[in-house]
């Protein structure tokens, strides 16, 4: 330890309880001149960051990557998830921020800046217009405030009204129990949320905040009238509403079905099960009792180590040598991943990997070679894992040679294996399971720069594992010769399986599965609590802009606190122990974290959740610039907290005094999904506009949100690969114009003069050598699905029971190919080609021509999309914070499918705001 560190006061500097007037006024004078408005706060800077500020789906305790065991197996996760619901790119490693005594000077000095938002992004033309796209940027953030502001005053008026009636109509009520409620339609206003039903109005001006339990029922419609869904209750009895997912009712002027008369069908319908409309039934889950019975088959175990064959073995110092099975696994989890240098080349995972292999060698009595003699194995460079490496990544290739019949009955055994464990009965109703499959052993990765990767994950025990059950029934057999743990009938818990892993010593649960019942409740709940804020929030923004001048240090330090998590959507910061990742938020940021750059230019840089790099500039208002300035002042120095009179309880226990629940975390979920209202609100629906360009114009609201609520990502390493593909399709698409273009004039050459010589020629950024290259890819493009469909029909005959047919017959299909070969040979050397087709005629050509204008010109509107947004996290904000509920009512307002923009799993996590919502529904 140095002389410098041993002379540092145990005790952190902290900041004084109170500013003096002396000290705020002369901090002012660097200051920007400000009109007294505080400025909502923009994001400079484009990445690169992933992840960070983004709320996980629990995964309990399994990491969506398939997770590799040391036998070479993979082990699936339990959920087949799609591309869009996992990270479009694999984390970047990062080097630490190289000290910096100057406050002006950026962290990290060598680091690439990241690319600044562009004109295009956020959807504006940047040629003719010369506003700053920053000034933009707070232009739009201050408008979409001032009409949060508008609306938060209008929903509390509302509030008070429909307060005020409810305490009439008790009062007339107590006057008069024994008159019998006559319902009394009062003249339709407009909703707060600004839907023209009014039906709708009037029911939610009478009996909104009435239990839906409690509401009288409807009258019944007359015969002849139509049943108007709004002024029917839905509930007519204390149980949960359940509907059949096909109506029953008969048909009007056909009598109902005898009993007798039942067809196949009606029997089929009947059998289907019904549908429970739960977010029908708010009140549903508000209790701690989540289940009354609960059934489940218990976890799937992985299955056990297999040794290497004997002539696999590490060498150490050029020897091979052998060991027991238990340090042969740890070394087989490390020689299998070989390939995958961003862990095994990470000094600290092949630290922490050899400490554990270290140690369960002493337990074992350390490696022998071939004679049997003892090789105690004490150096980490001296062990090469190549041969357990190679045997493995030969294994891996195999089971991808297998066929797909193959493959698929591997699949079909698995499944048939799981099936028991797929489901769980909660409340008597069929629920999917999340993760029913305990976590195999392994090497722990974490993620960014965890500093407990590549540590051991050890197998779980059934004596590690409790059960969560209901008291009925039958509580699933462990493995032969084990034990559970313990088993529990923990009613207020939704989890069924719970055990403690051994790297951060965290539980890790069984829970249901995404589209269950009990995950959309707590979907729906975050949401509903994003919607709630929408009341307090220009009370909220006006007390934080007030206490930013605050005399007392610790109400400033909240205040910016909170302005920073409003504006740039930081996480509040949990405090940490010493063995976990150095991770922090808002609350906990020290003063190596944050730079200033004047005149109001914040840059952040710290390890955020899940160790993920958190890198942005930001531009934020005078007044918050000068306060981080003043929190930042000497004594403190690095290491020292900037918000050190500010804790994160003390923050949600403020924020909670506004709305009940409400924690800093919602702000990141009301602005997202309030943005993209607005959003949507502006836009036109225009019936003859091409889907492809309705798309475009949700991801370009998506992308503003992304934006303006700061969900960035790096760019994938993949991206310039895939721009450069789609600029090949567009090109190729081009290129059969040309060809088309020279078949007409193989019919009438007279059309060289009537259309002139440049409607003929080839395309521009097309030469010779180009027409030559993209030729020969044809001709091995139809190569390879003659291959693949002479295997398909093989495969198919040997499951039929018939002979495979012959390489011969392989040969005779290729021909096909070496004919375009051929013609594309002649082509290039007669410079001429030939019309093709039945009945050729220049207006068919014409028409082809048309056709394929419009697929180059979805390509280009794809491509510019994919530009756009190779920096925005779209996930993030569609997934996570964007009220899902709002992207189906563009899908029905704008009649676009909706899984154009929600996968299957997403469409069946999402299932409750599918099905809840028309298009009239507002955020």
């Amino acid at each position: 330890m140095s002389d410098s560190e041993d002379d540092r006061p145990l005790i952190k500097a902290k900041s004084d309880s109170t500013i003096s007037k002396s000290t705020d006024k002369a901090m002012d004078n660097d200051l920007p001149t400000s009109n007294g408005a505080v400025k909502p706060g923009i994001s400079l800077a484009m990445g690169p960051v992933d992840d960070m500020d983004i709320d996980k789906p629990t995964t309990n305790g399994a990491t969506k990557r398939k997770t590799s065991m040391p036998n070479g197996k993979s082990y699936k996760d339990a959920s087949d998830s799609e591309e869009d619901d996992v990270p479009l790119q694999k984390r970047r490693k990062t080097k630490p921020a190289s000290d910096s005594e100057d406050d002006d000077v950026p962290l990290v000095k060598k680091q690439q800046q990241p690319p600044r938002a562009t004109a295009a992004q956020m959807g504006e033309d940047s040629e003719d217009d010369d506003v700053p796209l920053g000034q933009k940027l707070q232009q739009e953030k201050a408008k979409i405030e001032k009409k949060a502001e508008k609306e938060a005053q209008v929903l509390r008026k509302e509030e008070k009204s429909t307060q005020a009636k409810k305490l009439a109509k008790k009062v007339d009520s107590d006057d008069d129990d024994d008159k019998p409620l006559v319902k009394k339609k009062t003249p339709a206003k407009k909703e707060v949320n600004g839907t023209t039903s009014a039906k709708k109005q009037i029911k939610e001006e009478s009996d909104d905040d009435v239990p839906l339990r409690k509401k009288a029922p409807a009258k019944k419609a007359k015969k002849g009238e139509s049943d108007d869904e709004d002024d029917v209750p839905l509930k007519k009895k204390a149980t949960p509403k359940k509907v059949k997912k096909e109506d029953a009712s008969p048909a009007k002027g056909k009598s109902k079905v005898k009993k007798s008369e039942k067809t196949e069908d009606d029997a089929d319908a009947e059998a289907e099960e019904e549908e429970y409309r739960w977010w029908e039934d708010p009140a549903k889950g508000d209790g701690t009792i989540k289940w009354t019975t609960l059934e489940h088959n218990g976890v799937v175990f992985p299955p056990e180590y297999e040794p290497l064959p004997k002539h696999v073995q590490m060498m150490y110092e050029g020897v091979p040598v052998s060991m027991h099975p238990d340090a042969e696994e740890i070394a087989h989890a490390f020689g299998s991943m070989l390939n995958s240098a961003h862990n095994v080349e990470n000094p600290t995972f092949q630290k922490n990997f050899f400490n554990d292999f270290k140690d369960m060698l002493d337990k074992t009595g350390h490696a022998k070679d071939k004679d049997g003699n003892k090789v105690k194995i004490v150096k980490f460079d001296k062990c090469d894992f190549k041969p357990i490496f190679n045997y493995t990544d030969a294994e891996r290739e195999k089971k991808k040679a297998l066929s797909a019949a193959e493959k698929k009955q591997i699949k079909a055994e698995k499944d048939e294996k799981e099936a028991p464990f797929m489901h769980c009965m909660w409340d008597g109703r069929k629920q999917k399971v999340g993760n029913f499959r305990v976590e195999p052993p392994g090497l722990f990765r974490g993620r960014g720069e965890h500093p407990k990767t590549g540590k051991f994950k050890k197998r779980v025990l059934p004596e590690q594992i409790t059960i969560n059950i209901g008291k009925e029934a039958t509580v699933p057999k462990p493995p032969e010769g084990h034990k559970w743990k313990e088993v529990k009938h923990d009613q207020e818990g939704t989890w069924l399986a719970m055990w403690q892993e051994n790297i951060n010593n965290a539980y890790k649960y069984v829970m249901l599965a995404a589209n269950s019942d009990i995950k959309g409740q707590s979907d729906y709940k975050k949401f509903e609590k994003a919607r709630e804020l929408k009341k307090h929030i220009d009370r909220i923004r006006k007390d934080y802009k007030k206490e930013l001048k605050s005399e007392t240090m610790a109400e400033r330090q909240r205040a910016t606190a909170v302005y920073l998590i409003d504006q740039f959507a930081l996480r509040a910061g949990n405090e940490k122990g010493e063995d976990e990742a150095d991770t922090v938020g808002c609350c906990s940021l020290k003063m190596e974290h944050v730079t200033l750059r004047p005149p109001d230019t914040v840059i952040f840089d710290f390890l955020g959740k899940d160790s993920i790099r958190f890198y942005d500039e930001v531009q934020v208002d005078p007044q918050v610039f000068k306060n981080l300035k003043l929190f930042k002042r000497a004594p403190k120095v690095d290491g020292d907290e900037i918000f050190d009179r500010l804790t994160t309880s003390g923050l949600n226990k403020h924020l909670s005094n506004y709305m009940t629940g409400l924690t800093a975390k919602v702000f990141r979920t009301y602005n997202a999904s309030w943005t993209m209202s607005n959003l949507l609100k502006e836009m036109k629906n225009d019936a003859g506009k091409p889907i492809i360009e309705k798309v475009k114009d949700y991801n370009d609201a998506n992308r503003k949100v992304a934006i303006l609520c700061n969900h960035k990502r790096t760019v994938a390493a993949t991206h310039a690969t895939q721009m450069e593909k789609m600029e090949d399709k567009i090109n190729g698409l081009r290129y059969q114009q040309y060809r088309i273009r020279q078949m007409m004039l193989g019919l009438e050459p007279k059309l060289k003069k009537k259309k002139g010589e440049e409607f003929f020629a080839l395309p521009d950024g097309l030469d010779n050598d180009w027409v030559k290259e993209h030729q020969a890819a044809l001709v091995e493009e139809q190569r390879q699905k003659i291959k693949k469909k002479f295997e398909k029909d093989n495969e198919k005959r040997v499951a039929e029971g018939e002979k495979e047919m012959k390489a011969k017959e392989l040969e005779e299909r290729m021909s096909v190919a070496d004919e375009l070969e051929a013609k594309f040979k002649e082509e290039r050397k007669t410079k001429k080609i030939e019309p093709e087709g039945k009945g050729p005629t220049v207006e068919k050509y014409e028409e082809n021509i048309k056709k394929l204008d419009q697929r180059i010109a979805t390509l280009n509107t794809q491509s510019e999309d994919r530009e756009n947004n190779k920096e925005v996290a779209l996930g993030t904000s569609k997934i996570n914070y964007i009220d899902p509920r709002l992207t189906v009512v563009f899908s029905k307002k704008f009649d676009v499918p909706i899984e154009r923009f929600f996968s299957k799993t997403l469409r069946e996590k999402f299932d409750w705001a599918i099905k809840s919502v028309d298009e009239d529904w507002e955020f």
